[in-house]
Order: structure tokens, then C-alpha cells, then sequence
């Protein structure tokens, strides 16, 4: 069973978004999927228990948030921004 979804930013998925073709859930309650996009890449992402999750996507930029507010996103060209929200 493949869950669809579609994006607007894309972020190299392809122009039909992607199909999730793993996913689960490990004993400490982190959840993981493995993407496949229309474009024939993939991609992951991770959302754990403290709140933190990590998206890697096919057109090489990243997206990791720690859950309090700090996050950090690398472009495709391996530049990264930092945002803090922390309080």
C-alpha cells in the first residue's frame, strides 16, 4: 500500500509528488519512510519521539528541526540557514 502525496515546493520529487514505499516505527517510537518520487529518486524522512524530525529530499537539500525551535536547512547546493525559535 503506497500513501501519495503531492508538493508544491517539490523538492525534486517530481510533478506527482512521491509514494511512500517503507515506513515503520522502532521500539523508542521513531517513525521513518522511504519516498520514491515520480522524478525515479528518493528520499527519507525520520520523526522521532522528542519531537524532532529530518527530511532528506531527492534534489539533495536537507531539512532537520530539533523540536524546540532550531532548525537548519541545506539547499541543494550545500548551503545551510539556521533558524532559531528557541525559548
Amino acid at each position: 500500500m503506497s500513501e501519495d502525496s503531492s508538493n508544491n515546493n517539490n523538492y525534486g520529487w517530481g510533478s506527482d509528488g512521491y509514494n511512500v514505499v517503507n515506513s515503520g516505527n522502532n521500539r523508542s517510537g521513531n517513525h521513518y519512510c522511504r519516498r520514491e518520487g515520480s522524478s525515479g529518486k528518493s528520499g527519507f524522512h525520520y520523526s522521532n519521539s522528542d519531537k524532532s524530525y529530518y527530511y532528506d529530499n531527492p534534489n539533495g537539500s536537507k531539512y532537520y528541526d530539533d523540536g524546540k525551535g532550531n532548525t537548519k536547512y541545506t539547499s541543494p547546493s550545500g548551503k545551510s540557514y539556521r533558524k532559531s525559535n528557541a525559548k
